[in-house]
This record gives C-alpha cells, structure tokens and sequence, in this order.
C-alpha cells in the first residue's frame, strides 16, 4: 500500500474529504477510485461517488474480492444516503459474508448496519430489531459505534422509549468524541435536537398542547383512556383496541374523545365518518349501526352511550379521555416526514417506505408540489424530491478501514 493511499483513508477517516482528494484526485487505479468515491460522497456528490465506486469495484482484480466486498458495502451506503431503497440487498449480504469469510470483521459490522438502517427507514422495526440485536458494536471503531448507537436511538424514539433513546444518544456523543468526526458529531446533536421536539399532541376537552417524546411515554403509561391517532389505538392501563384497519370507527371514537365528556350531535359525527353535511335518515341508520360495532368494539375499554342529541363515550374505569394526535395532520403528512429528512427521494423510493403504489406517491408529490410544499429535480428516473427546507446536516458516508487489499 503506497503512501498517498494510506494517508487519503486516514484523511477520510477524520472527516476531510477535501484532504484525501489533494492526495488521490489525479489517480485512476482502484484504491484510489474507491477512497475518490467515498470522498464524493462525504461531499455530497452522491452520482459521482457511485460512479466512481463501481468503477473501483471493477478495477480490482478477481483476487482482491475483499476490496470489491468493501466496494459494494461502500455504495450500499451512498443508495442508502440517496434513498436508492430499491438497491439489492442480496449484494450486500454477499459482501458482508465475504467480508466475514477473509477475518474483515469491522466492514461485515459496518455492512449489517447499513442493512439495519434500511429497515429503520422503510418502519420494519420488528427486523431491525432483531438484526440488531445479533450485532456485537464493541469491537467496533469509535465512528461505527456512533453510528451503531443512532441506529439504537432511532429504534426506541420510534417505540416511544425516551428513556432507551437518550441513553443510546448520550453513548453516541461519546463515542463522536472519540472518533473526532465533525459530521459525526452533528448527527449526533441532529438526532437529540429530534428527540426534545413535539413528537406529538394532546387532546383533551377542547384543550391541545404538545407533547415531547417522554410526556407520550409517560401518557401511554398512565390510567387514562388514550385514543391514538398515530398508531389508531385505543387502549387504557389494561389493554388496547387497534382500529387501524376500521378508520370510519376510528374517526367516530376519535370525534367522541375530543368532546368528552360531552357528547357530538349526529350531524356532527355524520360530517366526519361519512362526509354528509347532515344526518338523514339513511345517514342516521348508518350511524347507528356503526355506533353499536364501536360500542362492541370497544366494551372492555369504554362504553358508546345514545343521548338526546348523538353519541357520548363513557369509560369503564379511566379516569379522564385523551386523544394523542400527530403533530403535523393533513392528508400527506407522512410523505412529508419523509421529505423533511433532508435527503432526496425518488418516487419508488418513497412508495416502498410508505408501502403504496408509485403512482399513488406521485399523484402526491403533483399535489404537495402544487401546494408549494415539496419540489423536484432531475428528470425520469433521476427525478428527486425534496421539501423547500434545506437540510441541516448530511448523511455521514464513511467506509471503515483501508479499501486496497492488505
């Protein structure tokens, strides 16, 4: 390994681009192809860098297979920084049993990671967790076991354990620290700054404030009868209803949570199950046959009382109703969420994290772009979306370990 070469991964392993690019700009053999790439990618440069890490990948000779292995884990990781969720994950599991075949047990670490990170994006919580679970991050360098605490946080912000979550955030500061890599670090900070935000609301007799992420924990806990319009639950100290799959019943316990412990006239609930403006008499036997399979529904937790004027909900032994609401609500607000990451994404990108069709996330994004709040670039495939909003941090792509052949 020559000099230049030793002394551009060292530089990329600090966070300077800038400086492995002074070593190796000018050279098109594979190791410096791939230490180019990887620089490009730190940079932002995300085209680039995978052009440039496949044209290493096929640079290196037949023998060299853990280079190439390094290669493919390498833009693994720019398809995930580029929201590419389409890229193969078969290469990369072959990369990563190669990796572990020829004693390179960091990059293998590293490339389980990247795998785990994609099924934290795409809200597979229960694979990543397991995978997880199966990786050992002590043997890791300071830099993937930042990365491997994110993972770790993200995972328990999502399963709305704020405790968990700060403590993984708090072991990824200092493992920054370590590692010296300003990007690092900013992700770290990035992520603390997401887990001290509103992550949700609380409804309650006509009053709404917002709520961080341990005042939710701490609601899911309590007596009170919660009906949560983020994951359309409603449950109590005891036990939990989903109405996921029911949203005309969802939308009738929801309305009558907000008005408890009032009632909601039928022309009221007519309007938000049924979008009738008022309550015929069609309308009203529709009403009464769903109010009895919410009342079925929910018998553990709450009863759906008749009244004068429409439907009252009378918990069996919570003390108070709650609705928890998200903090942004319109018809698109989880395309934006996406969106809002600071990353650009394409179209199937977008479909296979929210589990929709294409066509349904374009139909959208004409909608949000029309509105003002999302915006293209590119053309055909290379068309990316993003928000107005210019993101705060990028993506930190760092491959661990020199990629020449030892």
């Amino acid at each position: 390994m020559d000099s230049l070469i030793t002394a551009a991964g060292r530089a990329l392993a600090r966070g300077d681009p800038l400086g492995a690019l002074n070593r190796v700009a000018l050279r098109d053999d594979a190791p410096a192809l791939a230490l180019r790439g990887i620089a490009m990618a730190q940079l932002g440069d995300l085209v680039r860098a995978k052009a440039l890490v496949r044209r290493a990948a096929r640079a290196f000779g037949p023998r060299e297979a853990v280079a190439r292995a390094r290669c493919v884990v390498a833009e693994a990781e720019i398809a995930l920084a580029s929201r590419d969720l389409a890229w193969p994950a078969k290469a990369l599991d072959a990369a990563r049993a190669t990796l572990l075949a020829h004693g390179d047990g960091v990059n293998a670490a590293y490339a389980q990671s990247l795998e785990i990170r994609r099924l934290l994006l795409i809200g597979r919580l229960d694979d990543a967790e397991a995978r997880l679970a199966a990786l050992d991050p002590s043997p890791l360098p300071a830099a993937l076991r930042t990365v491997h605490e994110l993972v770790v946080a993200g995972i328990a912000m999502r399963r709305v354990r704020a405790g968990a979550a700060r403590a993984a955030l708090i072991r990824a500061q200092d493992a920054a620290r370590q590692a010296g890599v300003p990007a690092l670090a900013a992700e770290v900070e990035s992520a603390r700054l997401t887990l001290e935000a509103p992550a949700a609301r609380r409804i309650a007799s006509g009053v709404e404030r917002p709520l961080v992420l341990d005042e939710v924990e701490a609601l899911l806990a309590s007596a009170s009868l919660v009906v949560d319009a983020c994951r359309y639950v409603v449950q109590d100290a005891e036990s939990a209803v989903s109405l996921a799959r029911r949203p005309v019943l969802f939308a009738l316990a929801r309305a009558l949570a907000e008005a408890w412990p009032a009632d909601v006239s039928r022309d009221r609930l007519v309007a938000l199950a049924f979008g009738g403006k008022v309550a015929d008499e069609s309308h009203r036997a529709r009403l009464r046959v769903e109010a009895g399979r919410l009342r079925a529904v929910l018998r553990p937790l709450a009863g759906v009382k008749a009244t004068a004027r429409g439907f009252v909900l009378a918990p069996q032994h919570a003390p108070e109703v709650i609705v928890l609401a998200r903090p942004m609500e319109e018809r698109h607000a989880a395309m934006l969420a996406f969106l809002g990451d600071g990353e650009s994404w394409s179209t199937s990108a977008l479909a296979i994290a929210l589990d929709t069709t294409s066509r349904t996330v374009q139909r959208a994004l004409e909608q949000l772009a029309a509105e003002g709040k999302a915006r293209s670039h590119g053309r055909g495939r290379a068309r990316r979306w993003t928000t107005p909003l210019t993101p705060d941090f990028p993506t930190i792509l760092l491959l661990p370990g020199p990629l020449p052949s030892d």
